[in-house]
């Protein structure tokens, strides 16, 4: 059984681009030209996977957001914002959006977004953890998984207190490429970093995609941790 996708955008050769693209990717694409119809559409076929321009008439994607996490919080939506609109981008993660991706679109841009919810998909299907604590020789390194969000903040936090105390030259926060981060993630995680900042521990975060790259460098995180593409492998060695 192929996998539902809502597109909700209000231009219609847009809609008919999404509408082979993701059909060529495998997925049963629903499509609505506003925010309303999107949100009776998702209510009526219950897709696992939700893509919104932000931008439109009658019911803007923000507002279509509010109604569908509503109505399902478990729901994987990507937000469709401006090129360089990052205000727009943050406002949307705060409310529960997965991901978000930039217009122009571009194919490349597209593939890895929905490879990322995919990936959320399978592991909010299994239940498998999202945390992980690994002690290596020269850092401590939490691995992390899904989508980090209110419910996620606990067991991070436990494992970063317990990555401090073994007293490694270095913390690395890796997250797995489908990592996605939510507005109480976050705060959550800016909150825990800024409470480190005087103990002396060094923090890296890397595997982040560069869509939220750009959002910790546009909310300040980095005056806390360290941003790499990939985990330095001089940390990690043994």
């Amino acid at each position: 059984m192929r996998d539902k996708v809502l597109v909700i955008d209000d231009e219609r050769p847009t809609l008919k681009m999404f509408t082979l693209l993701l059909s060529a990717y495998g997925y049963d694409v629903l499509t609505a030209e506003n925010g309303l119809e999107g949100v009776e559409t998702f209510r009526r076929e219950e897709p696992g996977l939700v893509l919104t321009d932000i931008k439109m008439p009658v019911m803007d994607g923000i507002e279509a957001l509010k109604a569908i996490k509503k109505i399902n919080p478990a729901t994987e939506v990507i937000v469709i914002t401006g090129h360089g609109d990052m205000d727009l981008a943050i406002q949307a993660l705060n409310l529960d959006a997965t991901d978000f991706i930039n217009k122009p679109l571009k194919r490349e841009a597209l593939e890895k977004a929905l490879t990322r919810a995919r990936e959320r998909m399978t592991i909010a299907r299994n239940a498998e953890g999202q945390v992980v604590l690994e002690e290596k020789t020269r850092a401590a390194v939490i691995g992390v998984r899904g989508n980090v969000t209110a419910m996620t903040m606990p067991r991070l936090t436990e494992a970063f207190e317990q990555a401090v105390a073994m007293g490694k030259e270095a913390l690395l926060i890796e997250f797995e490429k489908s990592a996605s981060i939510n507005g109480a993630g976050i705060t959550g995680l800016t909150e825990l970093l800024s409470d480190n900042a005087g103990s002396g521990t060094r923090v890296y975060l890397a595997g982040l995609s560069s869509n939220f790259r750009s959002v910790f460098e546009t909310l300040g995180i980095t005056r806390f941790a360290e941003l790499f593409e990939q985990e330095k492998e001089t940390l990690t060695d043994g």
